[in-house]
C-alpha cells in the first residue's frame, strides 16, 4: 500500500492528475498565446529552468495540476488586479532573477 490507498488505484490518481495537469496546461498556453500573441511570447521567452521540485511533483498526485492553478492564481492576483500585462507576467515566468 502506498499513501493508504492500493498501488493500482495510486497509479490510477497519478495519471487523472496528470491528465488534468495537461488539459490545465494546455488550456492556460492558449489563454496566454490569445492575449500576448505567439511571435511576441518566442521572442520574449527567457531561459528560466524549472525547479527541481516542479519535475519531482509528477509524481505525486494532483501536484503538476495545483502547480499550474498557483500560476494562473498568480496571473490574476498580483499582475492582471494590479494592472500589469500578461507579456509582463510571461516574462516574469520565463526570466531568472539574476538577469
Amino acid at each position: 500500500m502506498i499513501a493508504g490507498m492500493y498501488e493500482q488505484d495510486f497509479v490510477a490518481y497519478i495519471i487523472f492528475g496528470l491528465i488534468l495537469n495537461f488539459t490545465f496546461s494546455i488550456l492556460f498556453g492558449i489563454y496566454l498565446s490569445n492575449n500576448i500573441g505567439m511571435k511576441e511570447m518566442m521572442e520574449s521567452k527567457g531561459n528560466k529552468e524549472q525547479s527541481i521540485l516542479v519535475s519531482l511533483s509528477l509524481f505525486i498526485p494532483f501536484a503538476k495540476m495545483l502547480i499550474t492553478l498557483y500560476r494562473v492564481t498568480i496571473l490574476q492576483l498580483f499582475f492582471l488586479n494590479k494592472g500589469l500585462t500578461h507579456k509582463e507576467f510571461w516574462i516574469y515566468m520565463t526570466h531568472d532573477d539574476k538577469e
